[in-house]
């Protein structure tokens, strides 16, 4: 009866389900805990370090590494939910549904009646499409992205010369081919994407890789890339009784629908949502984790909730580390609990990001402290 309760939740944007109000003292049984959680290193896709490891090898090294530090034995797991991403022949599926998006003009296998609805057009546009709108709808100059792509890249540098991104990371060791077709094994432990020598005028310097007249770049668009996250979560009733620890606490998560062709701001209603759910405000927050799919919809969520920058993506975001689609959420929880754990006392954060389509998906967490 409580999942059927928490799947009705799921309805009903207002939803507060499994949650309750912040407190000092509220540590409830039925509150839903973070374990641990790890990530593996980030590759560039197609040349990176992981261009020759299945999505399989990535999930089974994080998931067994997770299991392994807290001693939990796979048996007393009750589910696990696995997102995966445009990754053909993975292995085999008991079932698969699959759809086919070439272009606008030639949509696939849609129904003619659902293309004669606007908003739903809008939901094949293009991503980097949708960055444009949002930049040229909502005025996000070049400049403006090419210094928030400039920061990520400087926070992700700094973090990882000072060792920040070690205790998230677990090392997957695998082969690699390399340009003469030679085989070897590596043990990858960094990040591929975090380019230290970034500058400001560099990054001027690159072309719309979109639109002609366009603002988008690869410098200011998250990195496609290969990687995987797992994240432990529990009841926190059963955590205790297992003598588990308690890493993180989730308070409250909100997914609100926005216009599909400017679905890089979801974070901006869905933060809000979260926030008031969890009877938080802005201010109230230590950190907040929002994905850098592109620099645009980035600066538009920031500036629309006056989040102080210093309190977004303190270590980098995706523009810097990358994006692997199925991995991101996860690997946001891994690094914001690290982060508000480095901090040493009892904190507030919140993870966000958009979703193609159009919607936003946020949630909030708290570090319970040392």
């Amino acid at each position: 009866m409580h999942r059927v309760q928490i799947l009705s939740g799921h309805l009903s944007s207002n939803s507060r389900v499994g949650m309750r109000q912040c407190s000092a003292s509220a540590a409830d049984p039925n509150d839903i805990v973070v374990v641990h959680g790890l990530r593996t290193a980030i590759g560039r896709a197609k040349r990176g370090s992981f261009k020759d490891t299945t999505p399989d090898e990535l999930l089974s090294a994080v998931m067994s590494a997770v299991l392994k530090d807290v001693g939990l034995r796979p048996s007393l797991l009750g589910d696990v939910c696995v997102g995966n991403v445009l990754q053909p022949g993975a292995g085999a599926l008991m079932a698969r549904v699959s759809m086919s998006l070439r272009s606008p003009d030639n949509p696939g296998d849609l129904s003619p009646q659902l293309m004669d609805n606007e908003k739903t057009r809008d939901c094949i546009i293009p991503m980097g499409i949708t960055s444009e709108n949002v930049a040229e709808r909502f005025g996000i100059t070049r400049e403006a992205q090419d210094r928030f792509a400039l920061s990520s890249q400087q926070k992700a540098a700094m973090a990882q010369k000072k060792g920040l991104f070690e205790q998230e990371i677990t090392p997957v060791t695998t082969k690699f081919v390399d340009e003469n077709g030679t085989e070897r094994t590596i043990t990858v432990t960094k990040d591929d994407g975090i380019r230290p020598g970034t500058t400001f005028e560099g990054l001027a310097k690159l072309r719309p890789a979109f639109k002609e007249t366009g603002s988008t770049t690869a410098g200011n668009a998250s990195q496609v890339s290969d990687g995987a996250a797992a994240v432990l979560i529990g009841r926190r009733s059963t955590v205790e009784k297992l003598g588990l620890p308690v890493f993180g606490v989730l308070r409250a998560s909100a997914v609100v629908g926005v216009p599909p062709d400017v679905m890089g701001i979801g974070p901006a209603y869905a933060i809000p949502q979260a926030l008031n759910q969890a009877g938080l405000t802005v201010d109230d927050i230590d950190v907040f984790e929002i994905n850098e799919a592109f620099a645009s919809q980035a600066v538009y969520c920031v500036e629309k909730l006056g989040i102080p920058m210093e309190k977004v993506n303190p270590n980098g975001g995706a523009i810097a580390l990358g994006h692997p689609l199925g991995c991101t959420g996860a690997r946001q929880v891994v690094t914001l609990l690290n982060e508000l754990k480095r901090r040493r006392k009892r904190g507030y954060g919140v993870v966000s990001m958009c979703i193609g389509t159009g919607m936003g998906a946020a949630a909030v967490f708290e570090y319970p402290g040392q």
